[in-house]
């Protein structure tokens, strides 16, 4: 039997969580997000896409419109009150100096103590191929922590008043097949169901027969799923890394 999660920390105020897209949060680390806002932390969104090129049904325009807004719904719901958007084109992010710095200059605007993104690894839990911008958005995460507070690196931030920030400790990957840590979501699963349900063009486009296409379904089996590991406890699963 694999071993039991230990409880994510819980000594920090304010988190920052960096991902490709709108909804990538809300297919289960929304869960948390919803339990540490409920317990007084801030915790903001950065989006490195609009989503644009999510729907093959949609114009990449109106797309970016739709899901742009159905985030800013997802994250009221638990508890999100700032959502920014950096627009890298979807589908097609690459890694580099130019996401780096984006990044970096978040980090050092919000000043948080842990960092939250999706599984940049090459692979799911399942052993599904990862996306491209997933992976290249993680690994940019990463090394923007260590940007953020070497103040020779993208010195112009510093001259736009962005000053060095040494304050993150670690970045918590949601979806990844190295899990260790895990939040209990006992009292937010309601939340979380209502926040992936804020994304209904998205989920409208997969169909009905999609595993996604029902919320509180594929919510449900994910947190019953790590609760196995967490004292049979409802919980979301994270990847903890020191940085």
């Amino acid at each position: 039997m694999a071993d039991p999660y230990a409880p994510m920390p819980d000594d920090w105020e304010r988190a920052l969580a960096v991902v490709a897209h709108p909804d990538d949060l809300e297919y289960g680390p929304a869960c948390a997000v919803a339990a540490w806002t409920a317990a007084g932390r801030e915790v903001t969104y950065l989006m490195v896409t609009r989503g644009q090129a999510g729907m093959d049904t949609m114009e990449p325009a109106e797309a970016a419109q739709v899901r742009e807004r159905e985030e800013w719904e997802a994250a009221a719901v638990v508890g999100v009150k700032k959502v920014e958007f950096l627009d890298h084109p979807d589908g097609v992010v690459e890694y580099g100096l130019p996401l780096r710095r984006d990044i970096t200059a978040a980090i050092r605007r919000h000043r948080p103590e842990i960092l939250i993104t999706l599984n940049f690894h090459e692979r799911w839990r399942g052993g599904d191929w990862n996306s491209p911008d997933h992976r290249h958005v993680g690994r940019a995460l990463l090394d923007a922590a260590g940007d953020a507070g070497n103040r020779w690196i993208f010195p112009e931030l510093a001259a736009e008043g962005l000053q060095p920030w040494k304050g993150v400790r670690y970045v918590a990957v949601g979806g990844s097949p190295f899990a260790a840590h895990a939040v209990d979501v006992t009292g937010t699963l309601d939340q979380g169901v209502a926040a992936l349900e804020a994304h209904r063009s998205y989920l409208d486009y997969l169909g009905p027969d999609h595993p996604m296409a029902d919320a509180r379904g594929f919510l449900e089996r994910k947190v019953r799923t790590f609760g196995e590991r967490f004292g049979g406890k409802p919980a979301i699963a994270f990847e903890l890394i020191g940085v």
